[in-house]
């Protein structure tokens, strides 16, 4: 069976409450060799840091852009400490998760901006990947990286254009491909995943987010009694399978690059790997 690394799974979610341990051991069993699992807001510093402790898993530390409505100046030295703290934990291996989103309305543009500098600076001063929310402010992430350099990371969730995708390629950064890629109406995302090299591709959840085509339900069908179906790090194998599909590729043969594209992206995975 292959082995697979779930590159974004929010584990510490409210919708994973009844069941955590057992969730990640059905993606254990599923072939799910490791989750990384991003941090949102402080709130979840430490939720995220145990979980990746008691699962064997790793986490990331940052402020979402969704988020940065309610978090305070106070928030990025509160970081600060925190990673410094924390800085010998092979199992912390990014910043994240950061970045902008101009697509939810009622943010403010400034607000997540400021904060997406301020964590681009914490990464390289603790040289560290970062994992980047990419919400239709690609262009203005990018201008970022380019005027704080930092050591890659992933662009989650990606959904750019082809010119975007090649910048973030070219600036040492892995594109995160999920259970968006599974809709056919997805036609450009599923080009980008059928085309775009194999070196630049990992694979991830977004769980209990971006639920896969086969848990979807739509507005008519919740309005019958459908419930929704909640995504999980064990869907990642089928999502694979999507993704392997449209670039022509055995399963293996994705599994072992887009592990090798993974542990490039976060180094301190690799080595957490070789202990396995």
């Amino acid at each position: 069976m292959p082995s697979w690394i779930d590159t974004h799974c929010h584990l510490d979610a409210a919708e994973f409450a009844p069941d955590r341990d057992a969730v990640r051991q059905r993606a254990a069993a599923a072939g799910v060799a490791h989750c990384l699992i991003p941090a949102v807001e402080r709130a979840n510093w430490d939720a995220v840091r145990q979980l990746a402790h008691h699962h064997g898993d790793s986490y990331a530390l940052g402020i979402h852009p969704l988020y940065t409505a309610r978090a305070a100046d106070a928030d990025l030295a509160l970081l600060a400490q925190a990673l410094e703290q924390h800085r010998h934990d092979p199992r912390l291996v990014a910043i994240g998760e950061i970045g902008l989103d101009f697509f939810v309305a009622g943010l403010d543009p400034a607000q997540q901006e400021r904060f997406y500098r301020a964590q681009l600076q914490l990464a390289r001063r603790f040289d560290l990947p970062v994992i980047l929310h990419v919400r239709r402010s690609a262009d203005k992430l990018l201008k970022g990286l380019r005027e704080t350099a930092v050591p890659g990371g992933i662009a989650h969730a990606f959904n750019g254009s082809l010119q975007q995708a090649q910048a973030f390629i070219a600036l040492g950064f892995k594109l995160g491909f999920g259970g968006a890629v599974t809709y056919d109406r997805a036609m450009q995302l599923r080009r980008l995943a059928a085309e775009l090299p194999e070196s630049a591709i990992v694979l991830e959840t977004d769980a209990p987010d971006i639920p896969p085509h086969w848990l979807y339900a739509t507005a008519a069908q919740r309005a019958t009694g459908q419930p929704q179906g909640r995504n999980a790090p064990a869907e990642l194998p089928r999502i694979a399978e999507v993704v392997a599909d449209l670039r022509g590729l055995p399963l293996d043969a994705l599994a072992h690059s887009s592990t090798a594209n993974a542990c490039a992206a976060l180094p301190r995975v690799a080595s957490l790997l070789q202990k396995i």
